[in-house]
């Protein structure tokens, strides 16, 4: 499955730079949800043309913008990340296919790995409706090349607003490569996003701090 769902993801990703969106703003951002935002962080800082990742929170208020209060799962929040990103050097649709295929598993429902909860769900927080069709479409492309074995269970849905995250919760990963849960969970994630897209894979990555 690995062979076929690299042929499918290589050849997608190298058509997208012809992306309509390259054409546009020279930066534009995108808001994806996938779990703990230290892992989703940490993949997207290591892609070529992305110019800074910030985590934080999405799909909620911004009254309840806040760590503990969003961990507790009814704020409609979801951890995610807010990416910017040159897209003369990556397309969103190239974005996505990372964030399929690399950043976390999309047929998992309201859970990733060891973390459970409506707070770990998999969505794509489009910003205009260009952004929705490239997300619909990826997805359909991915369903039908038969890449996974469960259906994708992937949000795509309108961005509300997007909260940045406490400071302590920035480049997380990069700072503690040494705790178990990055260890097992997140750092094994780049050496796939290396093997699968060789093109885009730069270290070192960009930090959140770059946006400040």
């Amino acid at each position: 499955m690995l062979g076929r769902l690299r042929s499918v993801v290589t050849a997608a990703a190298l058509a997208a730079f012809a992306s309509p969106l390259a054409a546009q703003a020279p930066r534009q951002t995108a808001v994806l949800a996938g779990g703990c935002f230290w892992g989703m962080q940490y993949v997207f800082e290591h892609v070529a043309g992305v110019t800074s990742v910030v985590a934080g929170y999405a799909g909620g208020q911004a009254a309840t913008a806040e760590y503990e209060t969003v961990s507790g799962g009814g704020t409609g929040h979801a951890e995610s990340v807010e990416i910017t990103f040159d897209p003369a050097v990556v397309s969103y649709e190239t974005l996505l296919d990372v964030f399929f295929t690399v950043a976390h598993d999309p047929t998992e429902l309201n859970r990733q790995g060891p973390d459970v909860g409506t707070q770990y769900r998999s969505a794509i927080f489009f910003a205009d409706t260009a952004q929705q069709r490239i997300a619909q479409a990826v997805i359909h492309r991915l369903e039908r090349s038969g890449a996974f074995r469960r259906p994708i269970v992937t949000q795509v849905v309108p961005l509300p607003g997007f909260y940045r995250a406490e400071a302590y919760h920035q480049d997380y990963a990069r700072r503690h490569p040494t705790d178990p849960y990055i260890a097992y969970n997140d750092l094994p994630k780049i050496p796939v996003l290396k093997a699968k897209f060789p093109q885009l894979y730069r270290e070192p990555g960009v930090l959140a701090a770059a946006s400040d």
